[in-house]
């Protein structure tokens, strides 16, 4: 095998395993580097038709990673709806995606309660793309017990959205927010959260006492 051969079964390989992965940023970004890598060896080859499939299939792989790299921060395409601790529809959401939700989260256990418990979804659109579930626990701590992403969203951290928005978590009296312990690959370290131990600690803004400046 010549090494242009070894090229082009690269390129054709990278193509097939781009559509087998579950996360959509993920998928994109393999697929054009396989397009990329297509169209150097079928230029070589003066194959023109593929040059120009794969050529069109770049642009139209760059054209949707930009948009999902340019929204990823972007609070008009995420938001945040809280939901009730025993919401069928959550329910159903966490039974739906209770393999993964074990895979990356192996302690979690919800008992939710009315009282001192949160649901949060985090949706696109009509699409949940995220769950977060917290619980009061003294000194005004809001334990997370859970913070998933599905998996097309998971290179996204949609999740951000929860934390971001700090009104959340401080119109209840919390001033600090402690992740779920050991928790898989963890991403908190990006959004303002120290590491404490095998969790991460995201101290909030003081509620600011009405009648004072």
């Amino acid at each position: 095998m010549s090494w242009l051969d070894a090229v082009g079964w690269a390129g054709s390989a990278l193509l097939v395993w781009s559509l087998l992965q579950a996360r959509i940023l993920r998928l994109r970004a393999l697929n054009l580097v396989g397009c990329v890598v297509l169209i150097g060896y079928n230029t070589a080859l003066g194959v023109w038709p593929m040059v120009g499939l794969n050529v069109v299939l770049t642009v139209i792989n760059l054209w949707y990673l930009r948009g999902m790299l340019a929204t990823r921060h972007d609070e008009a395409t995420y938001e945040v709806v809280e939901v009730g601790v025993d919401d069928a529809f959550l329910a159903h959401t966490l039974r739906v995606h209770a393999a993964d939700i074990a895979r990356f989260n192996p302690g979690f256990r919800w008992a939710p309660q009315r009282d001192g418990h949160s649901a949060f979804l985090v949706v696109r659109a009509d699409e949940v793309v995220g769950v977060v579930l917290v619980h009061a626990e003294p000194d005004g701590v809001a334990q997370v017990d859970l913070d998933y992403v599905t998996r097309r969203y998971r290179d996204l951290t949609p999740g951000e959205f929860v934390y971001r928005r700090s009104s959340l978590f401080t119109d209840r009296g919390f001033r600090r927010v402690v992740s779920p312990p050991g928790m898989v690959a963890p991403y908190y370290s990006r959004l303002g959260f120290r590491p404490d131990d095998d969790r991460y600690v995201l101290d909030l803004p003081a509620t600011p006492v009405p009648g004072r400046t």
